[in-house]
């Protein structure tokens, strides 16, 4: 199977502090920063109790890799994109050329992690992350 399991929802925001304050308050997230070079006034990262972090949440000035409009306080709007967790980078690549989709490869060496940003049919921006070592 390539699919792991869903790794985190990214939500883009004009209130950072608010929505990791009610994140933390309803649900008992707990609010970190991000990995560097990523700024804790831009990102804040919520974890659950197993140490997984399940929501990552952007400030609408945070640069983003793929970016796109999105409209902090609209009807899922503020949904970026929906990251899954995977295996088989190289396969995953060859089944996107073979489709002649579009898709953009990032590298975040720092974490060991390599990513293919890519849409669905219904323009569903999906962030395939692909953990090494």
């Amino acid at each position: 199977m390539i699919v792991e399991r869903l790794d985190h929802v990214n939500i883009i925001t004009d209130r950072l502090a608010e929505t990791a304050r009610f994140y933390a308050e309803l649900l008992d997230l707990e609010e970190r920063d991000g990995p560097p070079p990523m700024k804790p006034d831009q990102v804040r990262w919520m974890f659950d109790s197993s140490g997984q972090a399940i929501l990552h949440l952007n400030s609408v000035d945070f640069p983003r890799v793929y970016d796109r409009a999105v409209g902090p306080g609209a009807e899922t709007g503020a949904i970026h994109h929906v990251a899954l967790r995977c295996g088989e980078f190289e396969t995953v690549k060859e089944r996107l050329d073979a489709r002649q989709a579009d898709y953009q490869v990032n590298d975040v060496p720092s974490i060991g992690l390599k990513q293919i940003f890519t849409t669905d049919p219904n323009n569903v921006l999906l962030e395939l992350n692909f953990f090494t070592g």
